[in-house]
């Protein structure tokens, strides 16, 4: 509900790309490597229940998590991977691109997955940022459910062939980014969920 000077500010922009340049998923094939990108916390999203989490616990928001105040783990700006990203296509090959937004890994990475195809991801390959683990831990969230919310440290999910694997890394580290192998890409069989997540910890 919106009260006295209360207001609501949004934007957005828009792209274009060449019909024949369009990045689909269609190029994905098994053995593909996955690569993830880091997050600089939420990104926007899964905040409702960030606020319950805090509401039901009483959380301050100037208490230190890993060195700074919570509320500026919890308002860290969201990355943006344009201008990496645009390098890394231009100068490698790009099967898939899978921004981890609403829904989180679980439901973003099928959406460019062909049906013969799942993710393989090992949940292992990086440490979960601490505002993460904030949340999990007082919310009481269980892990497959962080995995459906939040990016958990992971903004972008990138899928190259594997013999450009260590080519598109060099590039992302170049362009500044935090890049390594999260994943691959196997055969699903039918009616089969399409990520898998190994390592996870109850």
């Amino acid at each position: 509900m919106y009260e006295g000077e209360d207001y609501d500010l949004a934007g957005f922009c828009t792209g274009v790309v060449e019909e024949d340049e369009i990045i689909d998923g269609s190029n994905v094939k098994v053995g593909d490597t996955l690569i993830g990108l880091a997050s600089s916390g939420p990104h926007s999203n899964g905040y409702s229940l960030i606020r319950k989490i805090i509401e039901v616990r009483g959380a301050e928001l100037n208490e230190d998590l890993d060195g700074q105040p919570l509320s500026d783990a919890l308002m860290a700006p969201t990355r943006i991977y344009v201008k990496s990203l645009l390098k890394l296509i231009k100068e490698s090959q790009v099967n898939a691109l899978s921004h981890i937004t609403g829904g989180g890994l679980l439901e973003n990475i099928p959406r460019v997955l062909p049906d013969s195809a799942k993710a393989v991801i090992d949940t292992q390959s990086w440490k979960m940022p601490a505002v993460f683990n904030w949340l999990q831990q007082q919310g009481n969230v269980e892990a497959t459910e962080m995995y459906r919310t939040f990016n958990c440290g992971v903004g972008m999910i990138i899928c190259v062939p594997a013999e450009k694997q260590e080519e598109a890394l060099q590039i992302l580290k170049d362009a500044g980014e935090e890049a390594w192998v999260i994943g691959s890409i196997a055969e699903a069989a039918q009616g089969e969920e399409q990520v898998e997540l190994n390592g996870l910890e109850a």
